[in-house]
């Protein structure tokens, strides 16, 4: 298993990037500004984007795994990865996901715990419904997880 930082061309990652988040224009506002990290394990699995969003604060904005990859320790393994990259820089990581039993789980499994939520968001900012496990996306849950160290 390899873990690398994706520095050029971005886009080439849509494909997956798009399983996290459907619109292609949201992802835009974030990629270029993020760090994208690959996660490779005999041919590409997981992708994340991590934006700087305060000066102690960063956010995942896009954590993605190939579907027949789920449930096999990839996403947890690249959030374990990049939480050890930046606990001497940030001292919190934020993630906004919807609010979903099964992806609230997936988080707090990995170190985070309910934070805010932001109403509508999702019903607000897409053009179309979205729907996660046949629940659909209305408001936007953050969670957040204390990173040792920081600045």
């Amino acid at each position: 298993m390899e873990i690398r930082i994706i520095n050029e061309n971005k886009k080439q990652f849509i494909d997956l990037l798009l399983l996290a988040d459907e619109s292609e224009s949201m992802v835009d506002k974030y990629l270029e500004r993020g760090e994208m990290f690959a996660l490779y394990d005999n041919g590409l699995k997981s992708i994340c984007v991590v934006t700087m969003e305060s000066c102690d604060t960063c956010e995942i904005k896009n954590i993605a795994t190939y579907e027949k990859y789920h449930g096999m320790g990839y996403g947890s393994k690249l959030i374990k990865y990049i939480s050890a990259f930046y606990k001497d820089k940030y001292k919190t990581m934020i993630v906004g996901t919807g609010d979903v039993p099964k992806s609230i789980r997936f988080y707090e499994k990995n170190g985070f715990c309910l934070h805010h939520r932001i109403h509508n968001f999702f019903t607000d900012n897409y053009d179309h419904p979205m729907f996660e496990d046949g629940v659909q996306l209305v408001d936007m849950v953050y969670l957040k997880k204390e990173l040792k160290g920081g600045l």
